[in-house]
C-alpha cells in the first residue's frame, strides 16, 4: 500500500522535512505574517499530497463514512495553498502587510479563497459521489451534477492562481535584474532570484497540470476519453511539490549558506597559492606554530585560520622583502595594462616570491629595503580589504600548467644574488 502512494508520500516527506527545518524560526517569529505564511505554504501541499494518495483516500473514506471526502479536502487545501502563495509574494514585496496596498490585496486574496472553499463544500454536499475513485475522481465524475461545477470552479481558481503567481514572480525577477544591473548581486539578491526562478517553474507546472485536467474533463463532456492527461501527471506534481519546498527554502537559507559556506570555500581556494608560498616546510624556534582547525570545523573557521597564518608568515618574510623586486614588477604590470589594484598585487606577489627564495637560501635580510617594502604592503592593505586574495591570484596568474612559475607580464624581477632557475619552496597544506 505504501508503494502505491509513493509518488505522493515522497514529496510530502520533502515538504515535511522543510517544515521541520523552519519550525524553530516559526516559534521565534510567530507574530510575523511572512513567517506564518511561509510555513503555511510548506504545510498545505504536504497535507494535500498525503490526502491525495490512494491509501489515504481509502482510510479517510472508511473513517468518516463519506465517500471521496479526501477529494474535497485536497481541493480545499490546494485552493488555500494557491491563496497563500499570492499572499506570501505580496508580503515579500510589500513588507509583511505594513503597506496599505499590500494589506488590501491580501484581504482580497483571502476573501476570494474563503468564497471558493465555501462554494466547493456546498457543491460537494449537493452532488452524489457514491463510488470511491482515489485516482481519477475528477474525470470519473466530470459529468455529475454539482460535482462538475465544483471541479471546474476549483481548477479555474487553481489555474488563475498559478498564472498570477508566475506573473508576479517573473515581474519581481525583472525588477531584481534592473535594480542590480549596475553592480554585483548580493547573497540575498542571488538567493531570492534562484528561489523565484524555482517558484516560477513550479507555478508553471501547476498551471499546466490544471489546464490538462480541465482538458480531460471537457473531453468527458464531449464523450471522449482523454483520462491519460490526468493519469500521467502524478510524477510531475510530485516534482512540483519538491520544487515548491526548494523555492521557499532557498531565499530563507541561501544567503546564510553563501556567506558561511560558499564564499569561505571560494576564499580558501583562492588563497591556496599564497598559502603554499609563504608557509614554512619545517617550523623554527622563532616561527609561530598554528594548530589547524579540527576536521569538523566549518569553512569560515578554516578560512580564518588560513588568513591568520598567512598574515603571520608574511610578517616573518618581511625582513627578506625588497622594494627592488616589488617596484619593477609593479611597473611591468602597469605597462602591460593591468589595473592599479592588480598591478599592486603583482608587485607584492613578486616581492614575497623573492623573499621566500631568499629565506630558503638563508640569505641575510636587508633592513633598509625591507622597511620600504613593508610600508608598501601596509599601504596596499589599507587600499584593498581583499589584498591576500588579490596577491594569491597574482601568484596563480604566473603559474605554469605544472604548478611552476613562468614568465609573464607580472613576472617578478631577479632576486638579489640568485638566478632565474632558483626553485620556490612551498609548505604543505594541513
Amino acid at each position: 500500500m505504501m508503494h502505491e502512494g509513493a509518488d505522493y508520500y515522497l514529496p510530502a516527506a520533502v515538504l515535511g522535512t522543510a517544515l521541520l527545518a523552519k519550525l524553530p524560526g516559526l516559534v521565534r517569529g510567530w507574530r510575523s505574517p511572512t513567517v506564518r505564511t511561509v510555513n503555511l505554504l510548506l504545510f498545505l501541499p504536504c497535507v494535500a499530497f498525503v490526502f491525495s494518495s490512494a491509501p489515504t483516500v481509502t482510510a479517510v473514506n472508511r473513517l468518516t463514512g463519506i465517500s471521496n471526502l479526501s477529494a474535497l479536502l485536497v481541493h480545499c487545501i490546494m485552493t488555500a495553498y494557491s491563496c497563500a502563495s499570492l499572499v506570501l509574494l505580496d508580503y515579500w514585496r510589500g513588507g509583511s502587510g505594513e503597506d496599505a496596498r499590500t494589506g488590501r490585496r491580501v484581504r482580497v486574496w483571502k476573501i476570494g479563497c474563503c468564497a471558493v472553499i465555501v462554494a466547493l463544500a456546498g457543491l460537494f454536499a449537493l452532488g452524489d459521489v457514491p463510488v470511491e475513485r482515489p485516482r481519477d475522481f475528477d474525470t470519473y465524475y466530470a459529468a455529475t451534477p454539482f460535482i462538475c461545477e465544483m471541479l471546474v470552479l476549483y481548477l479555474l481558481a487553481y489555474v488563475a492562481a498559478g498564472v498570477a503567481t508566475t506573473v508576479v514572480c517573473w515581474n519581481w525577477l525583472l525588477d531584481i535584474d534592473r535594480r542590480t544591473a549596475p553592480g554585483p548581486k548580493t547573497a540575498v539578491d542571488r538567493s531570492l532570484r534562484v528561489g523565484l526562478l524555482v517558484l516560477v517553474t513550479a507555478a508553471l507546472v501547476n498551471t499546466i497540470f490544471g489546464s490538462f485536467k480541465l482538458t480531460a474533463i471537457a473531453a468527458r463532456w464531449a464523450g471522449r476519453d482523454w483520462d491519460v492527461l490526468n493519469d500521467s501527471l502524478a510524477p510531475f506534481m510530485s516534482l512540483s511539490g519538491m520544487m515548491i519546498g526548494v523555492g521557499l527554502l532557498v531565499p530563507a537559507y541561501g544567503p546564510g549558506l553563501i556567506d558561511r559556506v560558499w564564499n569561505p570555500v571560494l576564499g580558501i581556494t583562492a588563497l591556496r597559492p599564497l598559502w603554499r608560498l609563504v608557509g614554512r616546510t619545517e617550523p623554527t624556534p622563532t616561527t609561530a606554530v598554528f594548530l589547524p582547525p579540527p576536521w569538523y570545523a566549518g569553512a569560515e573557521q578554516v578560512l580564518l585560520f588560513r588568513m591568520t597564518a598567512i598574515h603571520d608568515w608574511m610578517r616573518e618574510l618581511c625582513p627578506y622583502c625588497t622594494d627592488e623586486v616589488r617596484e619593477p614588477a609593479y611597473r611591468r604590470a602597469r605597462a602591460s595594462g593591468a589595473p592599479e589594484r592588480e598591478a599592486v598585487a603583482a608587485g607584492l606577489a613578486a616581492m614575497f616570491e623573492a623573499a621566500a627564495e631568499a629565506r630558503a637560501r638563508n640569505a641575510p635580510p636587508d633592513t633598509g629595503q625591507s622597511e620600504l617594502a613593508v610600508a608598501a604592503l601596509r599601504a596596499a592593505e589599507a587600499a584593498d580589504r581583499d589584498l591576500l586574495v588579490t596577491i594569491s591570484r597574482a601568484l596563480a596568474a604566473t603559474s605554469g600548467p605544472d604548478g611552476g612559475r613562468r614568465r609573464g607580464p607580472y613576472r617578478r624581477g631577479r632576486a638579489r644574488g640568485t638566478d632565474e632557475s632558483t626553485p620556490v619552496p612551498t609548505a604543505p597544506t594541513p
